[in-house]
This record gives structure tokens, sequence and C-alpha cells, in this order.
């Protein structure tokens, strides 16, 4: 089935029975309105912005710090630049255009009016400290404010306003202030005193987060069934109003939409940012659509600043290509706005979303590789040990699906699919997730983990590596690794000894079939007349244990961490060896000569329209080329063109013809015994490679 797009653009209707964010084919823009922006926004001026940039979802302020309309609740502070109609306006117009509006809530904070009257319903600090932002102060979850008052603020928006609707921006518990970097402890509030007893049989708050205390993790699962809760009854509460309201925010439970954020506000710069987000989410809550938004600003403190042109590119492309709507956020409306520079890749990449909107947003991944996300937010060791392994991956254009440690026993079935599972930096799993990381192993799965990987379960670490932790934390610097078996370290033809520096484990495989990269002493340290000395510890890098139908793999060492802040391709070339030692068809989804910064994501796709929704249908591949060539690791510039790359793809069908989303043009390929091949004659900043089945 082809859909012509010369000439005109896409405009598909979708039937009432489908619920309207399901389509999954998003085009949101955000405007987050200072109050003093509600005096002089304009609907009129709003709406045709949104027309000019293809948008077809709207985010705007409604209520929580303070409202965007005229409020009857005593609590609710009402924003005191406020014209009357402006929201009801921006809504009755965005309709008039088939433009849909979610309404944005936060109730992380509330008026100092608010607080005056009720303290006791405000975050405290161990010390006694309130988290304040000028006249705002930080709300607790389990005191009245949001336990009463955010019901009562929604419920009157969706009585006035026929929203399409409701997001809600930092939900869940307080610990600092972000706007300046502030750690304050945990939150010791009288009615989350009260009710954390109930919930733990008469345990007292923690002070002190500490994943070694008992009493701690507890007040962890406290947290989630909280944070739930309040989802949960404000689920029933706008689904009671209407079913067509969409529940959007950043966690997955009771809601229809979740969202994510691409941000700026750490080094080094991850240029796969959307990539990860988008692959997380739809793999770890196939049933939720996800919504991951491109933050313009450079930080809470340079909001005016947008950040680089190019780098808003990618995070919009890789949106795409990982099955994701569009989505940005920016700081009021476009009119007069501080930094223009992203405005025509905003038009351009909106435009090109609408244009070939069928072939966006029902996908389903041909990826024979997973790799278990610590976590939707991860951060630190943790999340540099992760990214490091992507960017490895992503390099070699092996294709992988993400899924969270938290959703593993969830999503056991679909993590059958995969032939190599990748656990980097995952500490601890619960029971469920180990229970099913044995029957995967024992059904064919090859396991492969990193670093301090189940090193909370040494009764597993042994089951499945057989492995013992001697050492769990052991400074690398100045040891070396040494690639003596050159069958297996097959890239390493003119190196005997690799440098090693941050965590080393020191492990003992007496369970293991094999160890591999004995592990030799720095040596000594001095000028070159004296250095030299290095010997064999006794330990090795990599242990190995052979089951029934696969591999289990234990690398007890910083390997992505090392190469996400250095990058040395020898580091690199450790993980692509042990990859193929254990899957070694993992090259033969894609064979491609495409240049290592051209990020290759391969999805099966059904036209999204209605008569495919629902429905297990395929027809064809798309291949998305997105060029981040223009990354340098702190700037980004524009992406060099690209010239003559190969593509040899295995394919179960014979493609009825190929074609380029930029050029529109036919693409001639060969196709023999199960596998297409073709060039991309240029590739710029993004192509999408349509083979029609």
């Amino acid at each position: 089935m082809t859909i012509t797009t010369e000439g005109s653009t896409q405009s598909l209707t979708w039937p009432d029975s489908i619920e309207w964010w399901k389509a999954n084919n998003l085009r949101v823009i955000q405007t987050n309105l200072p109050a003093y922006e509600a005096a002089t926004l304009d609907p009129d001026s709003l709406v045709a912005d949104l027309i000019h940039f293809s948008a077809n979802t709207l985010i705007i302020n409604a209520g929580g710090i303070m409202a965007f309309y005229p409020t009857k609740l005593e609590y609710h502070y009402p924003n005191p630049y406020m014209k009357e109609n402006m929201l009801g306006d921006v809504i009755k117009k965005c309709h008039e255009n088939n433009i849909r509006v979610i309404v944005r809530f936060d109730f992380s904070r509330a008026h100092k009016s608010i607080f005056e009257k009720h303290p006791d319903w405000f975050y405290i600090s161990p010390q006694g400290e309130r988290i304040t932002n000028e006249d705002l102060y930080t709300i607790s979850i389990n005191a009245p404010y949001e336990q009463e008052q955010l019901f009562h603020i929604v419920e009157e928006v969706i009585d006035l306003y026929p929203i399409d609707g409701v997001f809600l921006n930092m939900p869940g518990y307080q610990t600092r202030n972000p706007y300046i970097g502030k750690y304050y402890g945990i939150d010791q509030n009288p009615y989350d005193k009260k009710r954390f007893a109930e919930f733990s049989g008469g345990l007292e708050l923690p002070k002190v987060e500490d994943r070694n205390d008992p009493i701690f993790n507890k007040y962890e699962e406290f947290k989630k069934f909280t944070a739930d809760d309040i989802i949960r009854r404000l689920n029933l509460l706008v689904k009671s109003k209407n079913k067509n309201i969409a529940i959007c925010t950043y966690s997955e439970d009771h809601v229809d939409i979740i969202r994510h954020e691409s941000q700026t506000n750490s080094l080094p710069y991850w240029p796969y940012n959307a990539s990860d987000n988008v692959n997380n989410t739809r793999h770890s809550y196939p049933q939720h659509i996800v919504s991951n938004a491109s933050i313009q600003q450079i930080s809470f403190q340079s909001r005016y600043n947008a950040i680089e042109p190019e780098e808003v590119s990618i995070r919009l492309y890789e949106n795409i290509a990982n099955g994701s709507g569009l989505d940005l956020s920016l700081m009021g409306d476009f009119r007069d706005y501080e930094d223009e520079r992203n405005f025509e890749v905003f038009k351009e990449i909106y435009a090109h979303h609408k244009k070939f909107e069928p072939y966006f947003g029902n996908y389903t991944s041909p990826a024979k590789v997973a790799v278990i996300a610590p976590g939707s937010w991860p951060s630190g060791d943790a999340a540099q040990e992760y990214r490091g392994i992507q960017l490895m991956l992503k390099e070699s254009h092996i294709q992988y699906d993400i899924i969270e440690d938290s959703q593993v026993g969830n999503q056991e079935k679909a993590l059958g699919k995969y032939q190599l599972i990748i656990l980097p930096e995952i500490l601890r799993f619960d029971k469920g997730a180990l229970d099913a990381l044995v029957r995967l192993a024992k059904n064919g799965a090859n396991i492969l983990a990193t670093n301090r990987s189940l090193s909370d379960h040494p009764d597993f670490l042994w089951d499945l590596f057989g492995a013992r932790v001697k050492e769990l934390n052991h400074d690398g610097a100045g040891f070396y690794l040494q690639p003596d078996n050159k069958d297996l370290f097959t890239r390493f033809d003119k190196q005997s000894l690799l440098f090693w520096k941050f965590n080393l484990g020191l492990y003992e495989f007496d369970g293991a079939y094999e160890t591999q990269l004995p592990i030799l002493t720095p040596g000594i340290p001095g000028p070159p007349e004296i250095i030299g000395g290095h010997e064999p510890t006794g330990f090795y890098s990599v242990g190995i244990k052979q089951h029934a139908r696969s591999k289990a793999v234990l690398m007890p060492i910083n390997l992505g961490k090392l190469y996400f802040l250095h990058g040395y391709e020898q580091h690199k070339n450790i993980l692509l060896d042990l990859i193929d030692y254990v899957f070694p068809d993992v090259n033969q989804l894609i064979r491609t000569n495409a240049h290592p910064r051209i990020e290759v994501i391969l999805q099966n796709f059904a036209l999204n329209t209605p008569e495919n929704y629902g429905k297990e249908s395929q027809d064809g591949m798309i291949l998305h080329l997105v060029n981040l060539t223009g990354f340098s690791g702190n700037t980004y510039f524009k992406p060099l063109p690209v010239y003559a790359t190969e593509f040899d793809i295995r394919s179960d069908f014979r493609p009825k013809r190929i074609w380029s989303m930029v050029t529109e043009n036919d693409i001639p390929y060969t196709y023999q015994n199960g596998r297409v091949t073709f060039k991309v004659v240029s590739l710029e900043d993004f192509d999408g490679i349509v083979l029609e089945k």
C-alpha cells in the first residue's frame, strides 16, 4: 500500500471510537507561560503560529501554582495578570482549527498566601527548612493541598472548559530545589510521618537516603505507592468526567501518555538522549504512548537561551525514528521570542512529520539485542555505564531495544525474542526479574553484564555467572588488561596490553566455564628508567559460564563508563568481540559502511491509519538515518554531508519499492537470498528510507 504525498500533506481522520491520543501522531508544542504573559497572549496569533509550525496539540498553563482562568476556589491562587477569557479563547480557537489542547497543572508548589493559612501543608526538611522560590513554597504530597485541593482544581477546569488532556508537571516527592540545584532532604511533614507510620506498621520517617537502610527501602516503597495513588485517583476523577480526556505525566501507571524530556543539563552531552528516552519507554511500557519533549532552555537559570538548532534537529528526528511523535517545550509563546534560531527547524521537521504521518508511530523492532536501563531517568555511575554501552552499539549500528530494569519481570515474554540481553551496572532486581532472567537464559538468551551488576544478589551471581565477589569496588588506575586470546579478541592483533581506570572489580570465577582478559598489576610508577613490572594478578576481567542453550558473560569492570568519558575504541572492541563470541549473527540484520556518527534505526512498520489500528500487520521497513557528524562533544555544528552509504539488510520480503522521504525518489536495489542491498547517494541531516512490502 502506497500513500501518495506529492503536492499535498496528509490529513487522516481517526474515528471517535479510537481515543485520540492512541493514533500516536502527536505534534506537541508546549507554551510554558510566565505569569505576566497571560496579560499579553493573543489567542489568534498563538493559533496562527501553531498552524504555521504544523502542530496538532498544544500544552498550556491552567492551574496549580496559579490559576490562568477565573477560579472560584479558596486555595487556588489566581494569576494577577490573567485576562479572564484567555484560556477559554485559546481552547475555542484551537478546536476550530483541529488542534487538541492539553492543560498543564503543577501542584509541586503553592503561593505564600496559602502557606500562611496552612503551613502544615508544605515541605519541611530534617533541619526545619522550607523549599521556596520567591513567593512559592514546595508542598507535601500527603498533606491536604495535594490530597484534596488538587482534585477540586482539576475538576473545576474540566467543568469549565472542553479540554482534551491533563498534563501534571513535577509530580511526586520533592527533596531538592531543582531551580537552584540545592538538596534539602527527605520531607518531614507531619502528614508524611503519619501516613508512613500507617503504611509501614509504625516506622518513623528516615532522615537520610541510604539504600543499605531497610527503613529507607520501605520509604521508597511508600513513595511509589503514594505517588501512584495520586495518579490513580486523578484518573478516576478525569475519566468519570470524560473518558476522552488524556492523562499525561512522567509516571507510567494510570496515565495515557508518558511524558519524557530531553534536556541539556550535564556534561558530557548525550546526543542520543531522545532515542534513549523513547526506545526505553516504548519497550518498557508498550501499552502507552510516549511523548518526549525537547526542552529548549539551556538550563533552569537560563530559560530564554535555547539550545543549538542542530541538537533540536537530532532530538526531533530521533523521536520519529524510535516511534514517538514530536514534542517541544518553550518559555512563553512564539511572539517576540528571545531566541528564534530553532524556529526553522521546528517548522521543517513538524511539516515533515505531518506530510509522512502514516509512516510514523506504528512500529515493531527487528532488534535481537536488549539493553536493560537503570530506571527511566538514569544518573550517576549507572547512567555513564549505561550510556557508554549504548554508544558502543550505536556507533557499530547494532540494533537494540531498551527495557527499564523495573519492567524485566513484566516484559519477560517480550524479552524472549532477544538473543542477547545486556545489563550495564544494574545492581539489583526484584524477585520477578531474577526469575525471568533465569528462564530467559535457560531458553537461549545470552546475558552480558558489566561492572557491579547483580552484586546485591550473590547467590544469583554464582548461579548465573559462576562468580563470587572478592573486591567489588577496586580502583583500576594503572592496571592493564591482556587480550591474549586472539581467537576471541580478533580486533587486538596489534595490542597486548589495554590500559584501565575507574572500577576494576576483583571476582573469583570458580564456577565459570572460562575466563578471559587477565588483569595485570600497575607495575612500578616513576620515570621511564624504572617503569615496568606488570605482572598477572591471578584475576580476570571476564568470566563466561556456559548454560545449556546460552552463555552468561560477566565483566565486573566499568567498561561503559570508560568509553563514555574517554572514547578509546579499544574498550569498545572488548564489548564487540565478546558480542561476536556469544551472538555471532549480531551483524546479520544490517551490514553497512555508514559512518559511526550516522545513527541507524531500522523499524518494521505498518501504515499508521485507522484501518490498521490494533491489527498485526506489516507494510514494510523504514531505515531511519540521523546524521550526528556535526556533534563534536561539546558543540553541535551543522552535520557533514555523507555520500555513497551502502546498506545490506536482512529482509523476509522482496520490496516492491524503496524510496527516500527526503527526495521522494526511488532508490535502485537488489534482492537475493533474503537480503536487500542499496546505496544512499547523499545524506544531509536525516532521511527515512522506506522499503515497501
